[in-house]
């Protein structure tokens, strides 16, 4: 981890304790040992609740040590690590002495009722994220409800805590609880109130769509005139909202940046239709808006300039910021040597195969495909099956510890070739991998 990383980490771990630690040195009375862990567990709970909207803001300084898929992983499990705290809280303290009537009791004071109120709204939001793909709801809608209860929540947590919370009687804890929360406040309305709006306001323009194939597309665009596009790394993504009009549905994507950085004043993403939304990209035009955020990611060669020997494991339009990295490659004229094992299922769903065979007759990098179908017609030469560890050793040649292996694509892929390497003796740090799959 970088040195940025490791301060990012301590200041998180300062300033969830920080109010916990505030109560002890400003004069909480000594009681009940469980029933002061009940009250450390609800200042630290709450912390927790108030920095998400951190974790979720796509700050920059916060995401680029760690790469924003695994900030936004970090971001659901401390959800959980909340929950945990906060449920446990009314149990302590009627373990320490308020008795189980503040848990079961039906007549008790009204800031009792708004602190249950806060636990099963926090329930649903988390059981609604983990359960969103079962229960078939919609990122845009969940997306909505989490908006939604996650400032109620904090809200109704806040108060319950100011009226009935003995700690909160101290002024320091009191001003640092405000500070506290305002800071969530503004960081959420930032993140989903303002900076939309900032952003609408300084539009791209789609300058060209291009059918790669049957079911993918490529979207060029260009920042508004006078404007530089932004810097990025060749395997990073970015989020894109689409504003066409014409009836066509107005949602946020992340998804990768398939250009080179080295070409100026444009930038592409090559999309495939997965669902409902992707399969309306080819009815975008030439002039329609968008709203640009970015980019994200730690899944570029460039972050480590010593690799010299690379070995991709693709599949399918996973091969989106593979073709970044090769094409900035080849611009820079890198003398790198690569291997790339690109997956799909058929020959007709190969994405950028005369662009990939002409950067393979070329110079830089000094680049080896292997195209692996797993539904191939009778006509097809070349590889057949899946890409597992046979193959692997097949095509890998020399001493693997010399090798940094970069693996993008469909889940079941990935996890294989994971195991294949590591059952073959790659250790954990040659392997790269990022998931563009985001929870947020």
């Amino acid at each position: 981890m970088s040195l940025s990383g490791i301060v990012i980490a301590v200041l998180y771990v300062v300033l969830v304790c920080t109010p916990a630690a505030l109560a002890v040195f400003f004069g909480r009375p000594a009681g009940d040992f469980f029933y002061e862990a009940g009250r450390s567990a609800a200042l630290i709970g709450f912390t927790i609740l108030v920095l998400q909207t951190v974790l979720a803001a796509r700050w920059k300084w916060v995401s680029r040590p760690f790469g924003l898929d695994i900030v936004l992983r970090f971001h659901r499990n401390a959800a959980i690590l909340a929950v945990v705290l906060l449920l446990s809280h009314p149990l302590l303290l009627a373990a320490g002495g308020a008795g189980a009537e503040l848990i079961v009791s039906l007549d008790v004071p009204w800031f009792i009722w708004l602190g249950k109120m806060a636990l099963v709204l926090l329930l649903l939001n988390v059981l609604l994220s983990g359960l969103r793909a079962r229960l078939r709801v919609a990122f845009e809608h969940w997306r909505f409800l989490h908006d939604i209860v996650g400032p109620v929540l904090l809200g109704v947590a806040f108060v319950h805590s100011w009226v009935t919370g003995g700690d909160l009687k101290s002024p320091v804890l009191r001003t640092a609880w405000v500070v506290l929360l305002a800071g969530g406040v503004t960081t959420f309305a930032w993140h989903r109130l303002v900076r939309p709006v900032v952003q609408r306001r300084k539009a791209w323009r789609v300058t060209a769509v291009t059918r790669e194939t049957d079911d993918v597309c490529t979207l060029e665009l260009a920042p508004p005139e006078g404007e530089a596009g932004p810097e990025y790394l060749p395997g990073q993504f970015h989020f894109l909202t689409l504003h066409r009009g014409r009836g066509l549905p107005h949602e946020e994507h992340h998804w990768t940046i398939s250009s080179s950085p080295t070409q100026a004043g444009r930038v592409t993403s090559t999309i495939k239709a997965i669902g409902d939304f992707t399969a309306t990209i080819p009815d975008t035009r030439v002039g329609d808006a968008v709203s640009v955020q970015g980019a994200f990611g730690r899944f570029s060669y460039q972050l480590h300039p010593g690799e010299r020997d690379l070995v991709f494991v693709v599949g399918g339009i996973g091969i989106t910021p593979v073709m970044s990295m090769l094409r900035c490659m080849r611009d820079r004229q890198e003398n790198l040597r690569v291997l790339l094992l690109y997956a799909n299922r058929t020959e007709s769903a190969i994405v950028f195969r005369q662009e990939l065979e002409a950067i393979a007759a070329g110079r830089y990098p000094l680049l080896r495909v292997v195209h692996v179908l797993s539904r191939a017609g009778e006509e097809w030469t070349g590889e057949k099956g899946h890409i597992d560890r046979e193959m692997l050793e097949r095509y890998i040649e020399g001493d693997l510890s010399r090798k940094t292996f970069y693996i993008c694509g469909p889940g079941p892929l990935m996890k294989a070739t994971v195991a294949n390497l590591k059952a073959m003796g790659v250790k954990d740090r040659q392997i790269r991998t990022e998931l563009f799959r985001l929870i947020d």
